[in-house]
């Protein structure tokens, strides 16, 4: 049976939803699960909670937890990344000191200052694990789910070759999001989606042989609907085509919402009339930290609640399970995964890091050729690529420069800052957090 290892099994929800995928994947029920995390309170926790959901199920699969990652991974099949490099602590100066300045991010951990600086934090760690997998399991394959995925992915092809794939739940959930929209039953669905992670498109959306994105215009139009999504949906009127992430989120990656406090405040936050949409905090400048805290506070009670809920019987849209289930059983499936640009989508630089529908079986992930985008489209993506690749410049090839240069062309800290002020703002940044960053010194 395979070993299956989860790096920053800490994080009691996600480890509790994977593991259940995992273990409800009849090939995987003897598996090894092991899980790592820096910290030993918390993955006590994570281990109790994968260890009744096996006992639940009278499984015997063997849950292991160790806060040596050397350990957790020696002889792993699948290594899961799942951890945030500097915690809140560094999570919360991406935030702060931007805003100092005039960048308004509501999330921040994929592109912006913060995306850039958590790309900067992490990038190192993969390249650390990667050479651990030469070492102690050569045959295993990498299975990503940290932020900033695409910079991350890039940097892990560039600095060691190793077979992986990024993995997100934005194509997932915005296309079981529009076959609602347009009460069409999920399974009869289907759709053609490319571009980079978290700003994917969805080329073709529909039911069999019928075109949906007609049905789609109409649709958006309607005023519950819009309060929704108002950032993708302005984008899509503009650009033609319906985006994978939400508006919290998407409207970071572009120059147009959040040019300062009071638009954010008084223009973007406003149109979110669906008060069920509170993940992002409505798109809120640090809405999502604030999330994050709020979850902090809840921790302890999240423990004994999880300890008490009766196991999930279902599995989640979440590709893990699904990918090494795959891999196992030789039966083939198709996901929306990251992977190194060669030859996929033909109008974004080669190399970088996109998303595009791949074939998963006992040959690994294998991606399909998409071919182009949309001019426009692919024009979009190219203002964040360009960002992600002076991230990798950084933190791969150790130039610092090219942090600077990075974040001058954030699409978003363009429109609100001049470079003198974002020099500045990264030397803070780097001042900061050099805790995590002295590879750059």
């Amino acid at each position: 049976m395979p070993k299956i290892t989860l790096i920053g099994a800490g994080s009691l929800v996600f480890t509790r939803n994977l593991c259940s995928d995992i273990l409800l994947a009849p090939c995987l029920q003897d598996s090894e699960i092991s899980l790592m995390d820096i910290d030993p309170q918390r993955l006590e926790e994570s281990r109790q909670i994968v260890q009744k959901i096996a006992n639940e199920r009278r499984l015997t699969a063997r849950i292991t937890a160790s806060t040596d990652r050397a350990e957790s991974v020696r002889n792993a099949d699948y290594v899961i990344t799942t951890f945030q490099q500097g915690g809140l602590e560094a999570y919360a100066q991406d935030i702060k000191i931007p805003k100092k300045y005039g960048v308004e991010q509501c999330v921040g951990d994929t592109l912006g200052p913060g995306g850039v600086f958590r790309a900067l934090r992490t990038i190192p760690v993969l390249i650390d694990l990667c050479h651990e997998l030469d070492q102690h399991a050569p045959n295993a394959w990498l299975l990503n789910y940290v932020n900033p995925m695409a910079a991350n992915c890039w940097a892990v092809d560039v600095a060691t070759g190793r077979p992986h794939v990024g993995l997100c739940h934005s194509v997932q959930g915005t296309s079981e999001m529009l076959a609602k929209w347009l009460e069409v039953p999920y399974e009869q669905a289907n759709f053609r989606c490319g571009g980079i992670n978290h700003q994917a498109f969805f080329l073709e959306f529909g039911r069999g042989t019928e075109d949906l994105y007609p049905r789609l215009r109409q649709v958006i139009n309607r005023e519950e609907i819009y309060g929704q999504e108002p950032v993708r949906i302005d984008l899509m009127k503009h650009f033609g085509y319906f985006v994978t992430e939400s508006s919290g989120h998407a409207s970071e990656y572009v120059p147009y919402f959040r040019k300062n406090a009071q638009m954010v405040e008084e223009e973007l936050v406003p149109r979110f009339t669906d008060k069920v949409n509170h993940w992002f905090q409505f798109g809120r400048t640090g809405g999502y930290l604030q999330h994050s805290y709020e979850r902090l506070e809840s921790f302890r009670q999240e423990f004994k609640q999880i300890m008490v809920d009766p196991v999930r019987t279902d599995r989640t849209h979440e590709y893990g399970s699904s990918i090494i289930e795959a891999m196992e059983t030789n039966q083939a499936i198709r996901i929306n995964g990251n992977v190194p640009n060669r030859e996929l989508i033909d109008n974004l630089p080669s190399g970088c890091c996109v998303e595009v529908p791949c074939l998963v079986d006992r040959s690994g992930v294998q991606p399909t050729h998409f071919g182009p985008l949309p001019p426009q489209l692919a024009a979009l993506n190219r203002t964040n690529i360009n960002v992600q690749e002076l991230i990798v410049e950084a933190a791969v090839r150790r130039k610092k420069d090219a942090i600077y240069h990075a974040v001058a062309l954030d699409p978003l800290t363009a429109a609100v800052c001049t470079l003198p002020q974002i020099h500045q703002m990264v030397d803070e940044l780097l001042a900061a957090q050099e805790e995590w960053l002295g590879y750059l010194a």
